[in-house]
Order: structure tokens, then sequence, then C-alpha cells
């Protein structure tokens, strides 16, 4: 793995120069790192998600090079890697989602971040990091309204609906913030629990948060 094959290096560069309207970071830095390093493989959604984010995909490729840079075991595995990620995406439709794999479909969860700096701006809205869900927070009063939105395009969206799967939403410290089953439009909607407003509040639980479905045996 020590070069990399003409077609890769040439989508890589081709994938990282273009444009994409509202393009954000998709996968969290420990998502990345962990594809780098072999402990973790990215899912098919996370795969899509990395290959739709000209951004992620620069910051995965950023990450590779460092770990080149710093000499860390398997450098050169994880330079490909970020190359062959973004020759795969290429040859897939310069990003564009393909047919989803077989269990793209058989979901376990979601996880996303806040990213943003300050503690004490208002926080509208997180996702997660594969795009599929979204949290929404309205004011209500002195509180809020949490609404839990799923992505009509998600591969599990259907089955989701259909079984009338019992999901919750968590925080960094494994507190649930929302728990109930989507309406017919694919939302949930609930009363903010906390005291703590949702930009702090998630702040103090490492700003993680994920979306996953209760187990059978949880009331």
């Amino acid at each position: 793995m020590q070069t990399i094959p003409m077609d890769d290096r040439l989508g890589e560069r081709l994938l990282l120069s273009r444009a994409v309207p509202g393009d954000r970071l998709m996968l969290a830095d420990a998502t990345l790192l962990a594809a780098l390093d072999g402990s973790r493989a990215l899912t098919p959604n996370e795969r899509a998600a990395l290959q739709q984010s000209p951004l992620t995909l620069r910051r995965f490729r950023q990450l590779a090079l460092e770990r080149r840079a710093a000499g860390t075991p398997g450098q050169l595995a994880a330079h490909a890697a970020a190359s062959v990620a973004a020759g795969n995406a290429l040859r897939s439709g310069h990003g564009r989602p393909g047919s989803a794999a077989a269990n793209d479909a058989d979901w376990h969860g979601s996880s996303g971040m806040l990213r943003a700096a300050a503690t004490g701006a208002a926080l509208e809205m997180l996702s997660t990091d594969d795009g599929f869900w979204a949290l929404h927070f309205l004011p209500d009063g002195e509180g809020w309204q949490v609404v839990l939105k799923l992505a009509a395009e998600a591969p599990f969206a259907q089955r989701l609906l259909r079984e009338q799967t019992l999901l919750r939403v968590v925080d960094g410290g494994g507190a649930i913030v929302l728990q109930g089953r989507l309406d017919a439009d694919g939302e949930c909607e609930k009363s903010w629990p906390f005291a703590t407003a949702p930009a702090p509040h998630f702040h103090l639980y490492g700003a993680r948060f994920a979306v996953e479905p209760v187990p059978s045996a949880a009331p």
C-alpha cells in the first residue's frame, strides 16, 4: 500500500476540490480515526456520509496525513484509505448515494455531536453524523420542546414507521432526552426534561448525543 493508483489520486483531488452547498462535517473525528486505525469499520451509512461531504473527506484526509507525519504505525495504509475512499466516491457518482447496501435497513443507532463552541448560544437544531436524524429545539414558555425528526430518505425509515419502534435520544452521559414513537410524519415531540438549556447541557456531557432503539426489555 505504499503507492496509490493514479485514478484514486485523481478521484481524491476532484472530490476534495468540489463545493457542496450547505456542506458540514458529517462524521466525528473519533469515528474517522477509528476507521483509520482499523479499530472500527465505517458503516454503509457512514461511508455514504463521507462520500457526499467534501468537507468531511478533507478532514478524513487531514487526519490521515497527521498520522503519517507523526509516524503512527500503519500511516501508509491510512493515507491510502483516504485516497481510496475518495476514489470510490468518484466511481459511485461524485458522492451521490448509490444503491443501498443489503443491511442498510438494519439500523441499530446513530450518533452526533454539538460542534458550536459557545455554550450560551441558543441551540436550534442538532443532526446525527449520518444525516438521517435531526433534533429541533423549540422555545416553549420558559422551557423547550424537543422534536426528533427522521429523514424520509433514510433506508430504514419505512421499517421504523411500520414497526412503530420505540426510540430514545440520550446525551453523552446516558440520560434520556426524549423517548417515544414516531408519528406518521416521522416525528416525535417531547418537552425538554432538564433545567439547563440544551446547548450548555450537551456541553456538560461531552457534546455528544445518540438516537437508538429502546431495548425490548425496557419499559
